[in-house]
């Protein structure tokens, strides 16, 4: 026996052992070891129907065992269930989707969870924890104990080691002929052909490397299944990607689906054994929070970190939800089984009424505070025990959902709460240990990435609990976090005009306060201190603007938009949202632009007005459009993007995005539903030309005057406030 520590890196199911771990040893070595782990599932339904079902699985090959119990539903209390114990958890999959065709009016529980959850539930070991294990000869691990918990703030960080691989240019763009290889800030190139020699030559570099992460640009969609088809051409058996030599590379084919009033596009992905693979530009957020925020939603979630870096937030939480049902010994439903409670016309007017907002009154405002609540959401959640299973029980001092009248349970802490208390007070402490550092410090960029994990896991709690496939969601308490949210906004407005406030804004979470007379803003605090004593919600002050201007919808300047503006405050800095800057869809070149506008108004002294400025203002935007009649814009500075939102032959007015992909089409390259198309705006024919095609346009077929009319309307954005219009 052996005592072993390290960090975790990968966990998942193997045919002849049961499980595989992989662990980052403290003294270098990377170490497959493995360990028996039986996985259970639960049936519930009518007695004749699970007698059936038992002796269906007496005959099934390696028939798993059988029992019977009680167990804890969510909703439901005790339940009566049949146990199905599976030896090998390799051997589950194929199990339960027999098992659910077979016998599909039975209720399942705990059958599609993933392994490094129900590991994670059982020993507390976490992907990228740092553990003590004790392992025998064979490499079988008898003991497993965590050193560490996902909920620390400082934890040893794994001396990972990483290999970056890009192709010398956009697949999707040109072929490319290179590959470039970087490792320890050392980059070489390595030719695409002959395939043989490329093939040896990569797979000599990982022996010798041996990277714990392969860091990719299009890897999924491209360089890894081309690599892997080159393999199988040359018939080259050495070559393989994983680490676990017993494994092969698992590829997974790329999807479109609809999803909150969007279609969003999933590349395929290539999955590795024993190290990993993320694709930087098949990662769902990675250009918010970078590899620091994955870890860090791989430690809290459970989830391995090839999974988490694929996949939405929402499968986070969910994955969260599920780790502390396992914990708790309380049964995860295999299908949602609550449904909406009956509701009158009037119930469901008064119900569903969204967030607060006030809308602004357009223009440039002076001194300004914005004050934030701190995760709204997720803290009413927290303070007001909102959950699936808690809604509508009217026990001894439960509370009252403002305007709904719904009873809330307080006499034992909701799924959903527990969940969240700790990651809430997980990224409040890293905003804190944010507030005391300098952006210089190189600690900084780490914490703010990891901030911004939670930040989203945080947000998109709210939507799944009225996700109607959610396993623990429910529309009441969904809507009854909107009705707290609603009341605290009001409180804090009434709060802050009794302190001499008047409020400019007000926008679900957050309200635009300034002095009734105009004065300067000298000290927030004692506002901030009545708001959260009136609401019980944590508050902080976002920043005190030294101007800060509303805009107004495009269509009609009477009308205020409440998500559109952008402000300058005291220290300098730039706050801007649902301007143009701020849009994926807008062209390099307009956004630098925009920008620039806004970094000259920053840089004027305070005491100056923003209306001086506007001689500088223009002076850029001759400059900038000299440049664009000059054609010394590069293309790539010109491209827009947009999503197709369905197949090209569905159009009947097609897009510019549409037309471009009709484009490509022809030459052979097809797109599908959710994915991003770049083009230009060109002269003639369709007015636009795919970026993505063989043959690129001419500088002469860039269409200026649609360029200068883009341009004139981002600056109108920002010139508006100021007196200008387009």
């Amino acid at each position: 026996m052996a005592e072993r520590r390290g960090w975790l890196l990968d966990v998942y199911a193997d045919g002849r052992c049961g499980l595989v771990v992989w662990l980052l040893d403290e003294d270098g070595a990377r170490r497959r070891l493995h360990q028996p782990f039986p996985v259970t599932f639960y049936a519930a339904g009518p007695f004749p129907r699970l007698r059936a079902l038992w002796r269906f699985l007496q005959t099934r090959p390696s028939a798993p065992r059988l029992g019977r119990t009680r167990r804890r539903d969510l909703f439901s209390g005790d339940v009566d269930v049949m146990t199905i114990t599976v030896p090998n958890p390799a051997h589950l999959p194929r199990l339960a989707r027999q098992v659910t065709g077979r016998f599909p009016d039975l209720v399942y529980y705990d059958v599609d969870i993933p392994l490094s959850l129900r590991y994670a539930a059982a020993t507390g070991a976490y992907p990228l924890a740092r553990c003590a294990l004790e392992v025998d000869d064979d490499g079988r691990i008898c003991q497993i104990e965590p050193l560490s918990s996902r909920w620390d703030i400082d934890q040893p960080e794994p001396p990972l080691r990483l290999m970056r691989l890009t192709p010398n240019v956009n697949p999707e763009h040109a072929p490319p002929d290179r590959l470039l290889l970087t490792m320890d800030g050392q980059t070489r190139e390595l030719p695409l052909t002959p395939g043989r020699h490329l093939l040896t030559r990569l797979q000599a570099n990982l022996r010798r490397a041996d990277p714990d992460l392969i860091l990719t640009r299009w890897g999924d969609t491209w360089l890894l299944p081309h690599l892997l088809d080159m393999q199988a051409a040359e018939g080259l058996a050495f070559f393989n990607l994983n680490r676990d030599p017993e494994r092969q590379v698992e590829r997974r084919q790329a999807s479109s689906y609809f999803t909150y009033g969007q279609v969003i596009h999933r590349g395929q992905q290539v999955h590795l054994f024993g190290r990993w693979h993320i694709d930087r530009a098949n990662a769902m957020m990675f250009g918010d929070y970078g590899l620091e925020g994955i870890f860090e939603q791989a430690r809290v979630s459970g989830l391995p970190v090839q999974e988490v870096a694929r996949r939405s937030p929402g499968a986070g939480i969910t994955a969260m939800q599920m780790h502390l049902a396992l914990h708790n010994e309380i049964m995860i439903p295999y299908t949602k089984q609550q449904s909406e409670w009956f509701k009158s016309a009037r119930d469901l007017i008064r119900a569903d009424r969204g967030g607060l907002v006030y809308q602004p009154e357009p223009g440039l405002h002076r001194h300004v505070a914005e004050i934030d609540f701190v995760s709204m959401y997720p803290s009413i959640m927290v303070c007001f025990n909102i959950s699936p299973e808690t809604m509508g029980l009217a026990s001894a001092g439960a509370a009252v959902v403002p305007e709904l009248g719904l009873p809330i349970d307080q006499s034992r802490e909701g799924l959903v709460p527990e969940t969240l208390r700790p990651l809430l007070g997980k990224r409040i402490g890293i905003k804190r240990r944010l507030a005391h550092l300098s952006r210089r410090d190189c600690r900084y960029p780490a914490l703010k990435a990891r901030s911004a994990a939670l930040k989203w896991l945080l947000v998109v709690c709210f939507g799944y609990l009225g996700y109607k496939n959610a396993r623990f969601g429910r529309i009441e308490a969904h809507e009854s976090v909107t009705a707290y949210g609603r009341e605290a906004l009001l409180r804090a407005k009434e709060a802050a005009e009794a302190m001499g406030y008047a409020i400019l804004h007000m926008y679900v979470d957050g309200l635009w306060v300034r002095r009734v007379d105009g004065a300067p803003i000298d000290d927030i605090n004692p506002l901030l201190e009545a708001i959260m004593r009136c609401t019980g919600l944590p508050i902080e002050l976002e920043g005190i603007y030294r101007w800060v201007a509303f805009l107004p919808s495009t269509r009609d300047d009477r009308v205020p938009v409440a998500n559109r503006y952008f402000g300058i405050f005291s220290d300098g800095s730039i706050k801007t949202r649902g301007i143009a800057a701020r849009r994926r869809d807008t062209a390099p070149w307009i956004t630098a632009v925009q920008h620039r506008m806004l970094q000259l108004l920053a840089a004027a002294p305070p005491e100056i007005p923003p209306e001086a400025h506007l001689p500088r203002l223009f002076d850029l935007l001759r400059g900038e459009l000299a440049r664009l009649r000059a054609g010394q814009i590069p293309s790539d500075q010109l491209l827009f993007a947009q999503k197709l939102s369905r197949p090209v032959a569905e159009y009947t007015t097609p897009s510019p995005a549409a037309r471009a992909a009709a484009q490509l089409l022809a030459a052979g390259k097809t797109r599908a539903p959710g994915q991003r198309i770049q083009f230009l705006y060109t002269l003639g024919g369709a007015n636009v030309q795919a970026w993505d095609l063989p043959t690129r346009a001419p500088r002469t077929a860039v269409d200026v005057e649609r360029y200068t009319a883009l341009l004139f309307r981002a600056a109108e954005q920002i010139l508006q406030p100021l007196g200008i219009c387009e």
